[in-house]
C-alpha cells in the first residue's frame, strides 16, 4: 500500500480550495484521496471512515478543510496516528476570527495549520518524503526551482 494525502473536507461546499490542494499535491506526484466528512454533522461516519484508512496501514497524511467551527480537524487528529494538517478556507465571516477554532485544540491534539493550499500539500509531501527519497528530491527540485526564480527576478530588478 503506497503512501497518501487523505483530504477530510468539512462539506461540499469546500470543494474548491480542495481542487487547490489536490493540484498542488499532484505536481509532487502526491496520491489523493478525497472525503465528505463533518465532525459536526456525521461524527459517526467520521470515525468509521478514519478507522478504515487506519487499519490499511499504509503512511497517510491527512489534510483537513472545515472553516467556522472546526472540529473536523481535531476530531480526525485525536483519532489517527498519522499527521494532521489544518487547511482552512478563507472567510471574512466573524471578521475571520473563525481562524481560532483551528489554532486552539485541548491538550493531546495537535493538528498542523497551514493556511494556503499549496503549502498545505507542500508541508504533506515533506512528511512522507521522510520515508520515500524519490519524493524528497522532487521536494529539492521544487525548492530549487524557487530559489532560482527568486535570483532571476532579481537580476531583471537590478537590470532595470
Amino acid at each position: 500500500m503506497s503512501s497518501r494525502v487523505v483530504i477530510l473536507m468539512g462539506s461540499k461546499s469546500d470543494l474548491e480550495h480542495v481542487g487547490q490542494i489536490v493540484s498542488a499535491c499532484q505536481a509532487f506526484g502526491l496520491e489523493t484521496e478525497r472525503h465528505i466528512a463533518s465532525a459536526h454533522k456525521s461524527a459517526r461516519y467520521l470515525l468509521d471512515l478514519l478507522e478504515r484508512i487506519e487499519a490499511e496501514g499504509a503512511p497517510v497524511v491527512y489534510i483537513t478543510v472545515a472553516g467556522r467551527s472546526n472540529a473536523l480537524s481535531g476530531m480526525a487528529d485525536a483519532n489517527v496516528t498519522g499527521p494532521v494538517i489544518a487547511c482552512p478556507p478563507y472567510s471574512s465571516s466573524y471578521g475571520g476570527a473563525d481562524i481560532y477554532s483551528s489554532l486552539r485544540m485541548p491538550g493531546g491534539v495537535a493538528p498542523l495549520v497551514v493556511l494556503e493550499p499549496a503549502a498545505a500539500a507542500l508541508a504533506a509531501a515533506k512528511i512522507l518524503a521522510l520515508a520515500d527519497p524519490a519524493l524528497r528530491e522532487r521536494v529539492r527540485a521544487y525548492q530549487a526551482q524557487m530559489t532560482e526564480q527568486i535570483i532571476r527576478d532579481d537580476r531583471v530588478l537590478g537590470e532595470a
